[in-house]
């Protein structure tokens, strides 16, 4: 795992592109396939990948998207499922065409519909080729997608209901706590593991604990995303902040400057 430490979140944002871009040109497909994670956390990643477009840097208007995870029962077009986040947040901005954006499917009225759901997203992703570029952000508890705490490590795409840190951690994103989703359907860390490259971002002290525990604690379900560190090709791209709590800091540093 390479783990780059810069001075602030615009930094953080300037730098994952770039290694988002590396992936992709790595990948050497005409259409790549790129991993869309929601949340504060990449806005800044998806805004510089915007500017990349524009300056003729990148062209994704045949790449596929697929999204980590999607809210239970939200009615089509609400502005916080994350499909209409990532029509607004990406896709437009990236030139990513809506029809090749996928996302889980939340809209099941029974337990049966949602997992036959989330089946079909699995056999969605294999038949894309694979994942090339996964980017992902972490929650403060160290859910990964919407893996919480105790997820399987092997897990795939799958119903899960969503702790009450993380509800009132997306509350805002809301009126209140009663309007956030008690559910949702996710990728699992076993999906999220099958991605060629995996490129983290995080920024500021209420990151700080979970990344500490995600990079360098125990690869354990307590911290879903440990699984990084099972990962032949991962890179956590930090802040200041969020890298208060790691002991091998000079280590990284050390790293990044290469030979």
């Amino acid at each position: 795992m390479e783990v780059l430490v810069l001075p602030t979140p615009a930094d953080v944002a300037r730098r994952a592109a770039e290694v988002v871009l590396e992936g992709l040109a790595a990948a050497r497909r005409a259409a790549p396939v790129v991993g869309l994670a929601t949340g504060s956390s990449p806005l800044g990643l998806y805004a510089e990948l915007a500017a990349a477009v524009r300056a003729g840097r990148l062209d994704l208007s045949g790449a596929t998207g697929f999204a980590l995870d999607e809210y239970v029962g939200l009615p089509p077009g609400h502005p916080q499922s994350y499909r209409e986040v990532l029509l607004r947040e990406v896709c437009g901005p990236l030139g990513l065409s809506a029809e090749r954006l996928h996302v889980p499917d939340g809209s099941g009225r029974t337990e049966a519909e949602l997992v036959e759901g989330a089946a079909r997203y699995e056999r969605l992703i294999a038949e894309s080729g694979g994942v090339d570029v996964q980017i992902l952000g972490i929650g403060a508890n160290g859910h990964l997608g919407f893996n919480e705490p105790g997820s399987a490590l092997s897990s795939r795409t799958r119903v899960k209901r969503l702790s009450d840190r993380t509800r009132h951690d997306n509350a805002r994103f809301f009126d209140g706590i009663e309007d956030v989703p008690t559910h949702c359907v996710t990728q699992g860390l076993g999906t999220v593991l099958d991605a060629r490259q995996l490129v983290l971002v995080a920024s500021g002290t209420a990151k700080a604990a979970a990344v500490a525990a995600a990079l360098e604690g125990p690869l354990s379900a307590s911290c879903p995303a440990s699984v990084l560190q099972w990962h032949a090709d991962a890179t956590a791209v930090l802040d200041e902040d969020a890298a208060a709590l790691l002991r091998n800091r000079d280590y990284y540093d050390a790293s990044a400057a290469g030979l």
